[in-house]
């Protein structure tokens, strides 16, 4: 287990500890490998959320 969170490897499409690929291939740090394997799902849900805001913004 590491204690620097959990990570999402963008071209290896998996789940990796620190110790794993380049840092711009990745989303994270995550607090548990659950929460890394929806990191693509999280990060929709965020973009989409934050688009609604932009729209709302702009009238």
């Amino acid at each position: 287990m590491s204690d620097d969170g959990w990570y999402f490897c963008l071209h290896h499409h998996a789940v990796e500890p620190t110790e794993g690929c380049r840092a711009q291939d990745r989303l994270g740090p995550y607090p548990d490998e659950a929460t890394a394997a929806r990191a693509v799902e999280l990060a929709r849900e965020r973009t989409e959320q934050e688009d609604r805001r932009d729209a709302d913004w702009d009238g």
